[in-house]
């Protein structure tokens, strides 16, 4: 019996794919009743899961993957760091996957993996990710799934993030009680989990100071170049402002590079402010003010979470969405 016929022994009990799949299983998810309905159903119609995707399942390949969309920036290799004290301790291999930001790649990732090749999955999306169906798809098929930073809140996985929100709306507010009245934010895709949460943060700062008509938002890319001409424009422009935060640490090197050429000087005519895990941060010039994300205990409390899914373990309603405290580091770039 093929996938279709999966969905239409769903359909028939009223339940969700992924659900009959969980039953079908044994897993603890499922109450015994719906266990009962299902497995009733699937005899009736003489329905048999894949045995090869079973076995696959059953045979553990003692490694786990982690799919991020970039390895420059400096968060994702802590990540990675805390990752592989966890796996190590449980004596499993951590296999790591780019996208470079390509959501075909993302695609195709999952797709390999899915086949068996590892016992879980930590994803972090690609900011051109606009359709999850493959990551519903991997959801579906039983692989033990978890999403950290980048996360896509409509497929019920466990989501570890750091407090985006409410550290953008602090870090707003530190340029705001600095003098600042024209605040621009350098976003990426508002595809984005991280940059929704980020740009709400920001603008709810502006709106408590009763700012919000001067918000300024602009999607900068992986494009330096393009970056930099966009800084370029709006510090050559009649409202520029007189305060840059910055989504992720690349913009904020990007506006380094353009106060440079333009003789802009941080921070008396610029303050500015960003997202940033880089150690160099304290040797910019001036140093550069930075919300670190607590990205090494991000990748361990993933790492954990994904073990208790491998393990069969119940999970908590905590461990389904959890948020770390990020920290402001205030530097010569905000001061007055």
């Amino acid at each position: 019996m093929d996938k279709l016929d999966l969905k239409k022994l769903a359909k028939e009990l009223n339940l969700s794919p992924s659900s009959v799949s969980r039953a079908l299983r044994d897993s603890h998810e499922i109450s015994s009743e719906t266990k009962e309905r299902v497995k009733a159903l699937a005899a009736k119609w003489g329905y048999q899961p894949n045995p090869h995707a079973s076995s696959l399942r059953q045979s553990k390949s003692k490694a786990i993957a982690v799919i991020v969309p970039e390895i420059q920036n400096n968060f994702f290799a802590q990540v990675i760091n805390g990752v592989e004290e966890v796996a190590k301790e449980k004596g499993y291999h951590v296999l790591i996957y780019l996208t470079h930001e390509d959501n075909l790649r993302e695609n195709e990732i999952l797709n390999l993996l899915r086949n068996g090749r590892v016992d879980g999955i930590m994803i972090s999306v690609s900011n051109t990710t606009t359709d999850f169906e493959h990551l519903e798809a991997c959801r579906i098929s039983g692989m033990p799934l978890v999403f950290f930073d980048r996360v896509y809140e409509n497929i019920k996985v466990p989501r570890i993030t750091s407090d985006d929100e409410e550290a953008s709306f602090k870090a707003t507010e530190v340029l705001i009680k600095r003098g600042c009245k024209k605040i621009a934010f350098l976003t990426l895709s508002d595809n984005l989990s991280i940059c929704k949460r980020r740009n709400s943060g920001y603008e709810r700062a502006l709106a408590k100071h009763h700012m919000l008509d001067m918000k300024h938002t602009v999607e900068c890319g992986m494009d330096d170049e393009l970056n930099r001409e966009k800084i370029r424009e709006l510090l050559r422009g009649d409202q520029k402002p007189d305060g840059i935060f910055a989504a992720i640490e690349k913009f904020a090197v990007n506006t380094y590079e353009v106060c440079k050429e333009l003789h802009v000087v941080i921070p008396t005519q610029l303050k500015v402010i960003s997202f940033s895990n880089l150690s160099a941060a304290a040797l910019f010039d001036p140093p550069l003010s930075a919300i670190v994300q607590p990205a090494y205990e991000i990748g361990k409390k993933s790492t954990d979470v994904l073990f208790k899914i491998i393990e069969k373990k119940v999970l908590l309603p905590n461990d389904k969405k959890i948020s770390i405290s990020s920290t402001i580091i205030e530097r010569k770039s905000t001061s007055k």
